[in-house]
């Protein structure tokens, strides 16, 4: 966990943080060049996380392996959590485990991450300092062949407050090319810790997503960092001027 005692007004997630394989995999089989590749985790997406932790004084807790080896925004049960294929790469050393192997990488690498994440909320709403969730990913130009025309996705599940906020917010201080729920949504079974940490102790959220090219190098993720936080910032303040008071978006019942 980084920034750990952080007094800001945020949490932040990053699930795909790492495409560290450890020895024992043998790589499942990947070419060094795959594991550099977008399947293997969220190029820039960690850099950015740790300079809005940094600028929001937020606490970020983020996985340390590949998402190939336990995907951390997915629950045990999902076939998807340990893929067999990804963006029509096959992932061999993913292929035909058993129940009791899925179940060992979900207790090996998603319980110590999820446990720390809990942790972090659940001291923070226990001292009245609810914190709004916000998970940080990157996405691939090009996907299944086809070339996304966005910049940023802000997503959200069944709460969209702030994410109504931040759409608001974001829109109306750049050019960036900006939408709600591309180039993924609830419907492609992405909003795991959302719905998991979130929604039931209603919590303000949202997925932020940012194209890879627009991250690829320090000053880029550290400007776009600078950026989503001050826009994060701008949409909490705004939101609570529409809500009773301050303490009811801070300080959920």
């Amino acid at each position: 966990m980084t920034n750990p005692s952080g007094h800001g007004n945020f949490v932040l997630v990053c699930e795909h943080a790492s495409n560290f394989m450890p020895a024992e995999f043998g790589n499942l089989g990947l070419t060094n060049g795959t594991l550099q590749s977008h399947i293997a985790w969220d190029p820039g997406a960690l850099p950015v996380a740790q300079v809005m932790s940094a600028r929001l004084d937020a606490p970020l807790v983020s996985q340390r392996v590949s998402r190939l080896i336990y995907d951390c925004n997915r629950p045990p049960e999902a076939e998807s959590a340990v893929p067999e294929v990804s963006d029509n790469h096959e992932i061999p050393g993913n292929r035909a485990l058993s129940a009791a192997e899925r179940q060992a990488r979900a207790e090996r690498y998603y319980a110590p991450f999820r446990g720390a994440l809990v942790d972090c909320i659940d001291q923070r709403v226990a001292a009245r300092r609810a914190p709004v969730l916000v998970t940080v990913h990157s996405f691939a130009p090009v996907f299944g062949g086809e070339r996304r025309d966005l910049d940023i996705g802000i997503l959200h599940d069944t709460d969209a407050r702030f994410a109504d906020s931040l759409i608001e917010v974001t829109e109306a201080k750049t050019d960036y090319v900006i939408r709600r729920n591309e180039p993924y949504g609830p419907q492609d079974g992405v909003m795991h810790t959302l719905v998991e940490h979130a929604l039931p102790r209603g919590l303000l959220n949202v997925m932020l997503e940012i194209r890879h090219d627009l991250i690829d190098d320090p000053s880029r993720q550290r400007a776009m960092a600078e950026w989503l936080s001050g826009c994060a910032a701008e949409a909490l303040a705004s939101l609570a001027k529409t809500m009773d008071n301050r303490e009811s978006i801070l300080h959920p019942n």
